[in-house]
Formats: C-alpha cells, sequence, structure tokens
C-alpha cells in the first residue's frame, strides 16, 4: 500500500522457532486466514503485486491486499511505487502515468532485485480485472487506492465484473478525496482510512490518538482505519475505542510473531503481514502445544 513500509521479516528459521516465540493467549485464534491479509499478496515469497504472489497467498487459504495503479492509456493495474525504478533496479525509471498498458505488461517485475534468477523470472503486472477474478467469500481482497483521479477507472473496472463484491473486496487509502470519492462512487464497499500511528512531521513523534483517527474517520465518511502497527497507538485502549465509535479497526504491516500477538490480543479486526503463511503456522502450532 502507499504508505506500507516493506521491512525485512525479522523472525529467522522455521515455524518452530516461530511458535517458540509466540506467548500462548486466548487471542491466538484470532491468527487465522480471515484475519492474516497478505500484503501485497505473499511477497515475502514472491514477487509484490503480481498475480504469482496473489495466486500464492489464495492458494494458502488467504485472501490479500494490492496496491493500485493507472497506465497512461487508463489502465488499472497492480503497482505500489510511482514509477518502476525500484522494481527493475533502475533500468526503467517512467512513472506509471507514462507508460501505456502494452508497455507497462511488459515489464519484468521477476527478473530483478532479489527474485533475479528465481522461478518468477517474467512475471509481470497484473490488471485489475485479472485481480478480481480472484475474488470469492470469505476471504478478503483489499485494494489500496492512490489519488481520486484513479476512482472513475475503478468504478468502470468493478461494473465489468462480478466476483468482487462488498462480501468480499474492500477499499484502502491514506488520501482524503480519494476516500470520499470511493465511498461516492462505489457506496456499497468498504471503505478504511489508512493512517501512519505517529506524527512523523512533529519533533518527538508522538502518536497518533484515537480521538484524531475516529475524526479523521467520521470527515472521509470511511467504515474505519487501517493504522501503521505501533504498540502505543494500538493500544487496547485505542482500539476499543474505535470500536465504541462504530468503526473498525484494521493495522498494516506486521512481520513478528511478538507484535502479531500484541495487535490481536489488543482486539484489532486485520493485520497485514508479508509472510501470513509463517505467521499462521506459528499460531496454530502454538495452540496444538499441550
Amino acid at each position: 500500500m502507499s504508505m506500507r513500509n516493506n521491512r525485512a521479516f525479522d523472525i529467522i528459521g522455521a515455524a518452530t522457532v516461530f511458535a517458540a516465540a509466540l506467548v500462548p493467549t486466548s487471542h491466538c485464534a484470532t491468527m487465522e486466514h480471515t484475519t492474516l491479509i497478505p500484503h501485497k499478496g505473499e511477497s515475502g515469497e514472491a514477487p509484490e503485486n503480481t498475480m504469482a504472489s496473489f495466486r500464492l497467498a489464495v492458494e494458502r487459504g488467504f485472501g490479500f491486499e494490492c496496491d493500485i495503479a493507472l497506465s497512461k492509456d487508463g489502465r488499472v493495474f497492480t503497482f505500489h511505487d510511482r514509477d518502476f525504478a525500484r522494481a527493475t533496479d533502475g533500468a526503467i525509471t517512467n512513472k506509471c502515468g507514462e507508460l501505456t498498458w502494452d508497455e507497462i505488461s511488459r515489464i519484468d517485475i521477476g527478473g530483478h532485485g532479489r527474485w533475479k534468477g528465481s522461478k518468477y523470472a517474467g512475471t509481470r503486472p497484473a490488471l485489475l480485472e485479472e485481480v478480481l477474478e480472484l475474488a470469492r467469500d470469505g476471504r478478503m481482497i483489499y485494494v489500496d487506492t492512490g489519488g481520486p483521479e484513479i476512482v472513475p477507472y475503478v468504478r468502470d473496472v468493478f461494473a465489468g465484473q462480478s466476483r468482487a463484491t462488498p462480501a468480499n473486496t474492500l477499499f484502502l487509502s491514506s488520501n482524503k478525496e480519494t476516500c470520499r470519492a470511493l465511498k461516492r462512487e462505489l457506496p456499497g464497499f468498504k471503505v478504511l482510512w489508512v493512517s501512519s500511528s505517529r506524527h512523523w512531521e512533529t519533533q518527538g513523534f508522538p502518536c497518533v490518538s484515537a480521538d484524531e483517527m475516529i475524526a479523521a474517520i467520521r470527515e472521509v465518511g470511511a467504515d474505519g482505519v487501517d493504522c501503521h502497527f505501533d504498540p502505543e497507538t494500538v493500544s487496547a485502549e485505542a482500539v476499543a475505542a474505535v470500536h465504541e465509535a462504530g468503526f473498525e479497526f484494521h493495522v498494516w504491516t506486521v512481520d513478528n510473531v511478538k507484535d502479531a500477538e500484541t495487535a490481536f490480543r489488543n482486539g484489532v479486526d486485520t493485520l497485514t503481514t508479508n509472510y501470513a503463511e509463517k505467521l499462521y503456522r506459528a499460531a496454530q502450532a502454538s495452540k496444538e502445544k499441550p
């Protein structure tokens, strides 16, 4: 997503190592296929925002989160950055809106960076309509949407398909105008306002308060918040306050068991992670302990 970082996974070893780190609590059961949301697909194990990462998430029983961008000729495709420099190790530096979909569809995301020389060579961005073919009830697709200019194109994509519905798809945005536009153009779908956990522009980086989150949600007409995880911000009290105000509380992006356990213990609805399968297996192993 546009505000999400892509932190390196900081738990080393197999699922048994994860299980050993997990302190069993009554909230471990919330770490399930329906509450762990693969970030950009299973991006820890396949190229982010590609059909390979989305299919891997679905094959493992999860939904997933994806980022979307707009091509020069008005096609909505899955991509995180404003340009292609990071994804191609600097080989292509054009911004997303400077290239047509035909040009974008030939960019080899799987042939660069950590994926170079892997089985993912030739993996490319995907059209939103392709991604929505993976939609099914019981597992959510989170669509992270950029500026409001993309919303009419997203509306048209959704109008041309039938698999993605309010029962299995929702939207995210850190742009307040985009949140408003999504609620206006796709009124049946939930929209989450994406928030940082701290006021980065303020000396000392004080936490964002629950009252501030609630005010922002109400301002844009959203259904809840998707907040960057920070244990001080995502406290049990803050989550409860947002819930009591009638809104949902989700968090991004958590890659280690300790933080995931804390988030769920504090009552969050879902948690976005680059390593959904590993967190899930750790939770299941912990529950099976005598």
